[in-house]
Protein backbone atom coordinates (compact mmCIF):
# COMPACT_ATOMS: atom_id res chain seq x y z
CA UNK A 1 0.00 0.00 0.00
CA UNK A 2 1.50 3.35 -0.93
CA UNK A 3 1.65 6.27 1.46
CA UNK A 4 -1.29 8.15 -0.05
CA UNK A 5 -3.63 5.18 0.23
CA UNK A 6 -2.35 4.42 3.71
CA UNK A 7 -3.21 7.91 4.88
CA UNK A 8 -6.58 7.82 3.21
CA UNK A 9 -7.26 4.55 5.00
CA UNK A 10 -6.78 6.51 8.26
CA UNK A 11 -3.71 4.69 9.49
CA UNK A 12 -3.21 5.84 13.10
CA UNK A 13 -0.19 8.12 13.42
CA UNK A 14 -0.63 8.93 17.11
CA UNK A 15 1.93 6.33 18.23
CA UNK A 16 4.74 7.46 15.93
CA UNK A 17 7.28 9.94 17.31
CA UNK A 18 8.15 11.44 13.93
CA UNK A 19 5.97 12.19 10.93
CA UNK A 20 7.29 12.39 7.40
CA UNK A 21 5.24 14.87 5.39
CA UNK A 22 5.42 15.05 1.59
CA UNK A 23 3.81 17.75 -0.52
CA UNK A 24 2.06 15.97 -3.40
CA UNK A 25 -0.18 18.72 -4.84
CA UNK A 26 0.89 22.07 -6.19
CA UNK A 27 0.77 25.29 -4.21
CA UNK A 28 -0.63 27.61 -6.96
CA UNK A 29 -4.38 28.03 -6.69
CA UNK A 30 -4.55 27.21 -2.98
CA UNK A 31 -5.84 29.47 -0.26
CA UNK A 32 -3.49 31.91 1.40
CA UNK A 33 -4.02 30.20 4.77
CA UNK A 34 -2.95 26.87 3.25
CA UNK A 35 0.11 28.45 1.64
CA UNK A 36 1.11 29.97 4.98
CA UNK A 37 0.63 26.61 6.71
CA UNK A 38 2.82 24.86 4.13
CA UNK A 39 5.41 27.59 4.54
CA UNK A 40 5.38 27.03 8.31
CA UNK A 41 5.90 23.29 7.68
CA UNK A 42 8.84 24.20 5.37
CA UNK A 43 7.16 22.59 2.36
CA UNK A 44 7.86 24.79 -0.66
CA UNK A 45 8.05 22.42 -3.64
CA UNK A 46 6.17 19.34 -4.81
CA UNK A 47 7.53 15.91 -3.86
CA UNK A 48 9.67 17.32 -1.07
CA UNK A 49 9.60 15.54 2.28
CA UNK A 50 10.15 17.00 5.73
CA UNK A 51 10.31 15.31 9.12
CA UNK A 52 8.37 16.85 12.01
CA UNK A 53 7.69 15.74 15.55
CA UNK A 54 4.26 14.31 16.16
CA UNK A 55 2.68 17.06 18.27
CA UNK A 56 -0.90 18.31 18.46
CA UNK A 57 0.17 21.57 16.80
CA UNK A 58 1.67 19.80 13.79
CA UNK A 59 -1.31 17.44 13.52
CA UNK A 60 -3.63 20.45 13.48
CA UNK A 61 -1.60 22.03 10.69
CA UNK A 62 -1.72 18.76 8.74
CA UNK A 63 -5.48 18.53 9.22
CA UNK A 64 -5.74 21.93 7.54
CA UNK A 65 -3.74 20.93 4.44
CA UNK A 66 -4.54 17.20 4.35
CA UNK A 67 -5.59 17.26 0.69
CA UNK A 68 -2.19 18.66 -0.36
CA UNK A 69 0.15 16.39 1.60
CA UNK A 70 0.87 12.74 2.37
CA UNK A 71 1.69 11.75 5.93
CA UNK A 72 3.89 8.75 6.68
CA UNK A 73 5.19 7.21 9.87
CA UNK A 74 8.88 6.48 10.20
CA UNK A 75 8.43 2.80 9.33
CA UNK A 76 6.37 3.59 6.23
CA UNK A 77 8.92 6.16 5.07
CA UNK A 78 11.88 3.80 5.51
CA UNK A 79 10.06 0.98 3.71
CA UNK A 80 9.25 3.27 0.77
CA UNK A 81 12.83 4.53 0.53
CA UNK A 82 14.21 0.99 0.68
CA UNK A 83 11.84 -0.10 -2.09
CA UNK A 84 12.90 2.86 -4.27
CA UNK A 85 16.59 2.12 -3.63
CA UNK A 86 16.23 -1.53 -4.56
CA UNK A 87 14.39 -0.52 -7.73
CA UNK A 88 17.21 1.85 -8.67
CA UNK A 89 19.94 -0.69 -7.84
CA UNK A 90 22.25 -1.71 -10.64
CA UNK A 91 21.24 -4.86 -12.39
CA UNK A 92 23.62 -7.14 -14.31
CA UNK A 93 23.63 -6.36 -18.02
CA UNK A 94 21.64 -8.51 -20.38
CA UNK A 95 24.06 -10.27 -22.73
CA UNK A 96 22.70 -11.36 -26.10
CA UNK A 97 24.91 -13.56 -28.30
CA UNK A 98 24.04 -13.24 -32.00
CA UNK A 99 26.66 -15.71 -33.20
CA UNK A 100 25.43 -19.08 -34.45
CA UNK A 101 25.77 -21.97 -32.06
CA UNK A 102 28.92 -24.03 -32.63
CA UNK A 103 28.32 -27.36 -34.29
CA UNK A 104 28.98 -30.46 -32.22
CA UNK A 105 32.21 -32.38 -32.82
CA UNK A 106 30.46 -35.71 -33.51
CA UNK A 107 28.63 -34.36 -36.56
CA UNK A 108 31.80 -32.93 -38.13
CA UNK A 109 34.05 -35.95 -38.57
CA UNK A 110 37.07 -35.50 -40.83
CA UNK A 111 36.88 -37.33 -44.15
Amino acid sequence: MNAFKAYKACVPVAWSHNLYITLVRGIPGTRRLHRRTLEALRLTKCNRTVMRWNTPTVRGMLQQVKRLVVIETEEMYKARKQKEASHRALRPPLVVNHLPAPASDSSQQPV
